[in-house]
């Protein structure tokens, strides 16, 4: 019996964390997505898009 619940136990902290990740890349896509738009809009204005 406990090895199932440790099984269980497993399975659903792996889930979680599969669901987490996949959250986690699709925020850094869209922020990937609006850095590159401003890249392009910065660049086409023909001013520094960096603040370095």
């Amino acid at each position: 019996m406990g090895a199932v619940l440790l099984v269980l136990l497993l399975a659903l902290v792996l889930g979680g964390l599969g669901f987490a990740v996949h959250v986690l890349w699709w925020i850094a896509l869209i922020v990937l997505a609006i850095w590159l738009v401003g890249f392009f809009v910065r660049s086409a204005e023909g001013g520094r898009w960096y603040r370095w």
